[in-house]
């Protein structure tokens, strides 16, 4: 099948048959968001990219069997999530051994405002879970019935988890 209107009809089966084109294209129109989701996830650039390239790497490797090609994209920003969350975890862990005592609170940087660093600080409280809703939400401008899909939520469901996560943000921020 030919591709119409930039959109990814037939694409998922041509990267199955390693068309190296295909896969290109996958990347030029969802690598940007796949990393942001991830930054947002484990808050670290380094770690987002190594997580971004996971997933593409799993989708290489091993393509989806998706009965309907429109869920590609949530099935990459799934993978990419998973990835970004394994990642953080193994970093926490080896930061927990190796500081035991020390408390993993970012510092404050110079370059930054104060409600900028109280936002940090907030979110690195939050957990990856919690980073990855908002940054379907904020980040990538999804819908909460797209979110839902993508989480496996209802929409009412998503909303209300965004209703208590930003009101405890909002808590962390004002102390």
């Amino acid at each position: 099948m030919a591709e119409s209107n930039g959109g990814s009809s037939g694409i998922l089966a041509r990267v199955t048959r390693r068309d190296h084109l295909a896969f290109t294209r996958l990347v030029e129109a969802h690598d940007a968001d796949m990393a942001r989701l991830c930054f947002v996830i484990c808050g670290d650039l380094e770690l987002a990219r190594d997580a971004t390239q996971n997933a593409w790497q799993r989708l290489w490797r091993d393509p989806p069997r998706l009965n309907d090609e429109s869920r590609l994209r949530s099935w990459l920003l799934t993978v990419a999530a998973n990835e970004a969350r394994q990642l953080a975890r193994r970093r926490r862990r080896g930061a927990i051994l190796e500081h035991r005592s020390a408390r993993s609170e970012p510092a404050p940087r110079p370059d930054l405002g104060i409600e900028r660093v109280d936002l940090e600080r907030a979110l690195a409280r939050i957990s990856p879970d919690e980073r990855e809703l908002l940054g379907l939400r904020y980040l990538l401008g999804m819908s909460s019935p797209e979110i839902a899909t993508q989480l496996g939520l209802s929409a009412e469901g998503v909303r209300t988890r965004l209703r208590r996560l930003l009101a405890r943000l909002r808590v962390e921020m004002d102390r």
